[in-house]
């Protein structure tokens, strides 16, 4: 299950040395196919009322896209104490991979599938592939099933709840042991 490789992936690279977890969901509500990482921060929204440590950028209603990328990463590094990036984005691939979902260590290159030179983010990354790449990447995700997307960031954002309840129980625990 996606929970569990969330939650694995937090245990393993998010230790005391962080304070806050920043999820960095990166894309545009003006393109079906770059919306998948608006669509996960609005329905993560109400996740920083539960656990205050954890802080969602990139909504519908407040995009982080390629214009602003470069000052919202400035800003988390400058408003938060040591924080742990999750970046979300979605991404361009194989025909047999559309829909997978891709958790791995380390930076994403927000961008890249459609020739943009963006910043490297992140501590860990999340991508969904919405569609094939190769050509006309950009009329491509102009054309992507919404229906793919939605249920791509439903599965992405109950992987977040599931493992931040695990998570922070199992700190719960420790702390009070």
């Amino acid at each position: 299950m996606l929970s569990d490789i969330i939650y694995n992936h937090l245990v393993k690279y998010y230790d005391d040395t962080y304070e806050d977890i920043i999820i960095l969901c990166i894309g545009t509500d003006r393109s079906t196919g770059d919306c998948l990482g608006p669509l996960i921060g609005y329905k993560l929204s109400y996740i920083p009322r539960i656990y205050t440590n954890v802080h969602v950028l990139g909504t519908l209603e407040a995009p982080v896209h390629a214009k602003n990328l470069e000052e919202n990463i400035r800003n988390i590094y400058s408003s938060y104490k040591n924080p742990f990036v999750i970046a979300i984005d979605a991404c361009l691939g194989k025909l047999e991979r559309v829909g997978h979902i891709n958790v791995a260590k380390g930076s994403l290159k927000p961008g890249s599938g459609v020739n943009k030179d963006l910043p490297k983010v992140g501590d860990i990354h999340i991508t969904g592939v919405v569609n094939i790449g190769g050509f006309m990447e950009y009329m491509v995700l102009q054309n992507t099933r919404l229906s793919t997307v939605m249920k791509m960031a439903d599965i992405i954002s109950s992987g977040f709840i599931t493992s931040f309840w695990k998570l922070f129980k199992q700190k719960e625990k420790l702390t009070t042991t």
